[in-house]
């Protein structure tokens, strides 16, 4: 695939996740791994770190329109705010420690629980 083509699609890849996102009010994460480790050709640890990164600045876009729109709840964000920080703190440094192996095969299994819980 040509380095353009490849560029094409990473920006595509990229409006997609950023419609999950404001869709769904995350998620994008679950979009943007698989895309940066097959049509980017990135190991797993470096497409689930560049992922973080990515959904930043898109869930600073959906979290505004949902905040003008007045869907926001400011006791709830902050218990579930707390909560996230500490969760990411602790996953990024759990992601450092396993081997790329591992965090796919979680990976896969927080993104197969979650479509099971959908369907129940």
């Amino acid at each position: 695939m040509s380095a353009v083509k490849k560029k094409v699609l990473l920006a595509l890849a990229g409006c997609a996740v950023g419609a999950v996102n404001g869709i769904f009010g995350g998620g994008g994460g679950m979009v943007v791994v698989p895309l940066l480790a097959g049509v980017g050709r990135k190991p797993p640890l470096v497409a689930h770190a560049t992922a973080i990164l990515v959904i930043l600045p898109v869930c600073l876009a959906s979290a505004a329109v949902y905040l003008w729109g007045g869907h926001f709840d400011a006791e709830l964000f902050l218990a579930v705010g707390l909560g996230v920080l500490a969760g990411g703190f602790a996953g990024a440094k759990l992601l450092n420690a396993i081997s790329p192996a591992a965090a796919t095969i979680a990976f896969a299994a927080v993104m197969f629980a979650a479509g099971i819980r959908m369907i129940v």
